[in-house]
């Protein structure tokens, strides 16, 4: 049996929910692709100018980077589409969305910029967002919540290093 649910006042089968597209997929892959490339082109020598900071002991070496948030990506992509394939667009995508733009923003900020205040500002916001997007996520699965639990775990991580090198290197 197939039970109803009213979405915008139109009752809507969870079959038909279901239903969605896979090529929903890439749309949120490629969301998430084109955060990550504005980073990168942004700051594209990221790389040597995290060496040529001073750092906390604690602070992993640039290389690491990449592959944590290649995986970070990627959950973050499905965490999405699965939001999406449930409820469609709403309030959760939209804190999605608002926490995918202040992930693209931090990099151009504290790279591009070099202004390590303003992005520990920015993270902590960004914190906050993923935070938000967690609770909102929980609602509707709880699968896509868990897929943000190492985002927000390594946001967390981030935002002490942010911090750690603002300090060292004002």
């Amino acid at each position: 049996m197939t039970r109803a649910r009213l979405r915008s006042g139109v009752a809507v089968s969870d079959s038909a929910v279901l239903r969605r597209p896979w090529w929903g997929l890439a749309v949120f892959a490629a969301a998430v692709a084109v955060a990550a490339a504005f980073g990168a082109l942004a700051a594209s020598d990221a790389g040597s100018r995290y060496a040529d900071l001073a750092q906390p002991s604690w602070a992993p070496p640039s290389w690491l980077f990449s592959p944590v948030w290649t995986v970070l990506y990627v959950l973050i992509a499905v965490a999405g589409f699965l939001v999406w394939r449930r409820v469609g667009i709403g309030p959760a995508i939209g804190l999605w969305v608002a926490q995918l733009v202040l992930n693209a923003a931090w990099t151009p900020l504290f790279f591009g910029a070099g202004q390590y205040g303003l992005a520990f500002a920015e993270i902590v916001l960004l914190w906050l967002a993923i935070g938000a997007t967690v609770l909102l996520f929980r609602r509707v699965s709880r699968l896509a919540a868990a897929l943000l639990l190492p985002y927000w775990a390594w946001v967390t991580f981030a935002a002490a290093l942010n911090l750690a090198i603002w300090r060292l290197n004002s």
